[in-house]
């Protein structure tokens, strides 16, 4: 008992000291250091460089589960910026690591490798006033740049930290790729990460510490299909589909109405082979989301629901044939959940939002970040710097206007939370 109540008085003396601090005045502390000084006005002087690789990564396609070439082209930059601990893992995440001097605890900064553009997609970047237009420019291309500007950087300016950085390019992030890239990254076997520092999305004010999770279903509908004149009668997979559907946004639309904010969404419907021909198979993709785990839970009900009943219905209508089969499979799995906004890496991330005069704004968001603020692992989201338009969109541009404030305000939140030597 004696041991018992010493562990639970040294736990609350640590939460004491950590709810006693001063973040704004860390930051300001940290950015005064003169190595940390150096590290900031390099940021500036290398934007030109970073507009270059911008471009060159932009260039190299990366679609869905096909991030390969880029992770590649990646990793040789990362080596070539003096960080030779770096590898790619059987997910395809590029991973780098910075040797703190302790390496009692390991931050990751992480930007995802991929873009939600097909295979085929032209991603030529063009020039015009004053903007970058390609597809992916800023999500998150922009991203993976702003990790090496941070590198060269702390190279440059000799800025050392007490505890471990992982830099990591993951795969996966957008679409269907489910967030397999940070998914193994928590893995059994993976390297430990003890705080995750997503950098995704343009505002430079938004401090994420809520993650908005998402089932996505495949919903198929599969009969014998025929004639639709000499085969009428048999059991058809679009009118259950059509039927589903009604059903699902009939009751769905009841249930967002009050509570924690939840969406829905059919984004896409396909399936027969002719406007006169009964279909074999009708399908649609189902999205969604919410903040709240346990909305998530009831709101799939409501579709699994509506599907059961649209199958039953239209094999009780069927006057021939076969009944109707569904598969309803799982197409993506977002976790979602929140994190405390006392923790210190949320104050640390508002903290260096306003040391550049901007108030800063908490925000809920789908991202990397998702999966450890899930697990209950201090996590956030914070902007790639700069200005865009467009994201998912074959117009979407970047522009580097004051983009460097957004390298230099990671750098001084991972500084932050890796901690910095007192004597050098």
């Amino acid at each position: 008992m004696t041991n018992f109540i010493a562990v639970c008085l040294i736990l609350l003396a640590g939460h004491t000291w950590a709810a006693t601090i001063d973040f704004d005045l860390e930051i300001k502390r940290l950015a005064q250091r003169p190595e940390i000084r150096a590290a900031l006005r390099i940021i500036e002087t290398l934007d030109s460089q970073s507009d270059a690789e911008l471009i060159e990564l932009t260039e190299i396609p990366a679609p869905p589960f096909k991030e390969g070439t880029r992770a590649r082209r990646y990793a040789e930059k990362l080596r070539a910026a003096g960080m030779l601990e770096t590898e790619i893992d059987e997910e395809g995440n590029v991973i780098s690591r910075w040797r703190g001097r302790t390496g009692k605890k390991t931050v990751a900064l992480v930007a995802h490798l991929d873009t939600v553009f097909p295979e085929g997609t032209d991603v030529t970047v063009r020039r015009e006033d004053g903007k970058l237009y390609a597809p992916g420019i800023g999500d998150n291309t922009r991203g993976l740049v702003l990790l090496l500007t941070m590198i060269r950087a702390m190279q440059a300016a000799d800025v050392e930290t007490l505890d471990d950085l992982l830099f990591i390019g993951t795969v996966g992030e957008e679409g269907l790729g489910d967030l397999r890239g940070v998914k193994h990254l928590f893995r059994q076997g993976a390297p430990r990460i003890d705080e995750f520092i997503a950098i995704d999305g343009g505002s430079f004010k938004r401090v994420l510490n809520r993650a908005i999770g998402s089932h996505r279903y495949r919903v198929t509908f599969r009969g014998a299909g025929g004639h639709s004149w000499s085969a009428f009668g048999l059991a058809n997979p679009a009118h259950a589909l059509a039927r589903t559907i009604h059903l699902f946004d009939q009751n769905a639309l009841v249930f967002v109405a009050s509570g924690p904010r939840t969406t829905y969404n059919i984004g896409r419907i396909g399936g027969g082979t002719s406007v006169n021909a009964i279909p074999f198979e009708s399908w649609a993709e189902i999205d969604m989301r919410s903040e709240d785990p346990d909305r998530l839970r009831q709101i799939d009900t409501i579709l699994q629901n509506a599907v059961q009943q649209a199958l039953a219905e239209q094999n009780q209508r069927r006057t021939r044939g076969e009944p109707l089969s569904v598969e309803v499979k799982s197409i993506g799995n977002r976790p979602s959940g929140k994190i405390d906004p006392q923790i210190p890496l949320i104050q640390r991330a508002l903290a260096a939002t306003r040391f550049f005069g901007v108030t800063p704004e908490l925000a809920a968001g789908s991202t990397d970040a998702n999966v450890p603020i899930a697990r209950g692992i201090p996590a956030t989201t914070i902007g790639r710097g700069g200005e865009g338009a467009g994201a998912h969109s074959l117009n979407e541009w970047w522009s580097n206007t004051d983009g460097f404030r957004g390298v230099q305000k990671a750098l001084l939140i991972a500084l932050a939370s890796a901690g910095v030597p007192v004597n050098r």
